[in-house]
């Protein structure tokens, strides 16, 4: 139960960030303005608190293997969102994040 909790607060924590700093660029880069800017900051802040749920209680280790869940949700929200088609080497390179978040996170380890 603990890796599926991990896992669902790790893709709760990209949907907030990555959709956080898109509503920051669509403010800013689109000119959609200060809401759609404000929105972005609440969301961003909100990824920070969904982080600090995880269950491991080291931060550097969760913040190591969200980059890479971070790598991979930002590919599938470009492609959702903003039409973004990935070539063959996005997708692999987003798979070898993925591995990595797996054996940070996830590896077992010795107690002492």
């Amino acid at each position: 139960m603990t890796v599926a909790r991990s896992i669902v607060l790790f893709v709760a924590a990209a949907v907030l960030e990555i959709g956080g700093a898109w509503l920051v660029w669509q403010g800013l880069r689109e000119h959609r303005g200060w809401l759609w800017i404000g929105a972005g900051v609440i969301a961003l802040g909100l990824y920070g608190v969904v982080a600090s749920w995880q269950p491991e209680a080291e931060f550097g280790r969760i913040l190591a293997a969200y980059g890479g869940v971070f790598i991979a949700g930002s590919l599938l929200w470009a492609m959702a969102v903003d039409g973004f088609r990935p070539d063959r080497w996005d997708v692999v390179g987003a798979l070898i994040c993925l591995v990595g978040v797996a054996v940070i996170m996830y590896a077992p380890r010795s107690a002492a």
